[in-house]
C-alpha cells in the first residue's frame, strides 16, 4: 500500500512507453519520503474511448490512495512530485493531474492482516 492508478488516453503510450510511465510515477512516490519502493503499487489504465471537454484530447490523471496520517502539505507535496514527473516525460501533454485521497486503517485489510 500505498496505491497509484494511472488512467490515461491510450495515445499517451505512443509518446512513452507503459514501463517508463510506471516508473516515473514509483520514483516519484519512492522520492516523496513517504514511503518504501517496496509497498508502492502503481497500476496503469489506457482508454480508447475519452472525452475531456467534449473533445477526444490526451490526458493522464493520477489518483493515489495512502494511509491516513500525512499532512496537507506531504499530500500535495507527493501530487506535485508525480505532475512533474509525468510532465517531464509527457512534455506534449496538456492533461496531466493527481488527485491523493487518504484511506483509514480501520477500513484497510489485505491478505497478511487477515486473522489466523
Amino acid at each position: 500500500m500505498p496505491h497509484f492508478i494511472i488512467d490515461c488516453s491510450a495515445d499517451v503510450l505512443t509518446q512513452a512507453s507503459e514501463p517508463d510511465m510506471l516508473s516515473a510515477v514509483l520514483n516519484a512516490a519512492e522520492a516523496s519520503g513517504l514511503f518504501t519502493k517496496d509497498d508502492i503499487k502503481v497500476r496503469v489504465n489506457p482508454y480508447v474511448r475519452y472525452e475531456v471537454g467534449g473533445k477526444k484530447t490526451s490526458f493522464i490523471h493520477v489518483f493515489g490512495y495512502i494511509l491516513e496520517g500525512r499532512t496537507e502539505a506531504q499530500k500535495a507535496g507527493l501530487s506535485q512530485r508525480i505532475v512533474k514527473a509525468l510532465a517531464d516525460l509527457f512534455p506534449g501533454i496538456e492533461y496531466i493531474a493527481s488527485s491523493i485521497d487518504e484511506f483509514t486503517k480501520a477500513g484497510y485489510c489485505n491478505r497478511h492482516l487477515l486473522p489466523a
